[in-house]
């Protein structure tokens, strides 16, 4: 019988070079779209899957994180003082989405590295990992569309989305058969490929489901560049031992790690908004762009 899927790593320990100066003193995670840090969008996209527990793998000078999902006993008084009871509700909530736990990558030697130090955390549940920094705009929350498949098949599942022409190369890829509309059994998975070495257009994206064996085969991966033990590597050791497959997510991924991906996603954010989207359309629409 497949377990309920309860508990969620985020891992949180990078650097966020790609966003310097901005992250010098500043977790990348806190960086936000309008006014929401990327972590909140993504632990909100955890607890409406049904997660209840999440534990984030953060690194040194990562406390931001923490203080957010924190009562802030200063903030809540001050508001309720003044009488201001939407912003008081508002951040009052932020501590309430989910119970979320901490634990510490002291060194950063990549992704499996990073999700092996919730293995106490998760004893021996099926648990999602979630990347903080890929945002995903879905009618119905990315993560439950991948619950939905672990249901059915009680076996590890991938979140996937399709990117055309040599994008491809900047991306895990697997190779794979359709078993059901938009649900895929992996065969394989390679990671960053050449264009032409693509076995498909098929991209992993920063969902996954994992059962534990996930960190025996953690485990037994040898690092590689950097010393950095990489999570494909570890999903293709246990791929020859057991059904792997992938959902074709139904939605729109935000790269909010990467510059121009970060700005895309404010400005579609943004456009969505009911207080700031007929405003700021009329502003764009406005700007001299020639």
């Amino acid at each position: 019988m497949t377990t309920k899927i309860r508990k969620a790593v985020f891992p949180a320990a990078g650097l966020g070079t790609r966003f310097l100066p901005a992250t010098k003193a500043m977790p990348k995670e806190m960086l936000t779209l309008v006014d929401k840090p990327l972590i909140q969008y993504v632990v909100e996209e955890a607890a409406e899957s049904g997660i209840t527990s999440i534990v984030i793998v953060t690194g040194r000078d990562k406390s931001a994180i923490e203080n957010h999902f924190d009562i802030s006993y200063e903030l809540e008084r001050t508001l309720q003082e003044r009488g201001n009871k939407e912003a008081f509700d508002q951040v009052r909530s932020v501590s309430e989405i989910a119970k979320i736990s901490y634990t510490r990558q002291k060194q950063p030697l990549g992704l499996g590295h990073a999700i092996y130090q919730a293995k106490d955390f998760v004893e021996n549940e099926s648990f999602a990992v979630l990347l903080p920094d890929d945002i995903m705009d879905c009618a119905i929350p990315a993560l439950r569309q991948m619950i939905d498949v672990h249901e059915r098949y009680d076996a590890p599942v991938i979140g996937t989305m399709r990117v055309a022409g040599e994008e491809i190369s900047r991306f895990g890829v697997i190779d794979a058969e359709e078993v059901e509309p938009n649900v895929f059994r992996i065969k394989d998975m390679i990671e960053k490929p050449r264009f032409q070495d693509a076995p498909s257009d098929l991209a992993i994206v920063g969902r996954y489901i994992f059962t534990p064996d996930i960190f025996r085969a953690i485990e037994e991966t040898e690092p590689g560049a950097g010393g950095e033990i990489q999570i494909t590597d570890a999903m293709r050791r246990l791929l020859k031992e057991r059904p792997f497959y992938a959902v074709q997510l139904d939605g729109v991924r935000h790269d909010a790690g990467d510059k121009l991906g970060f700005l895309k996603a404010t400005v579609e954010f943004a456009l969505k908004r009911d207080d700031l989207g007929s405003q700021f359309r009329e502003y764009l629409r406005g700007l001299d762009l020639g």
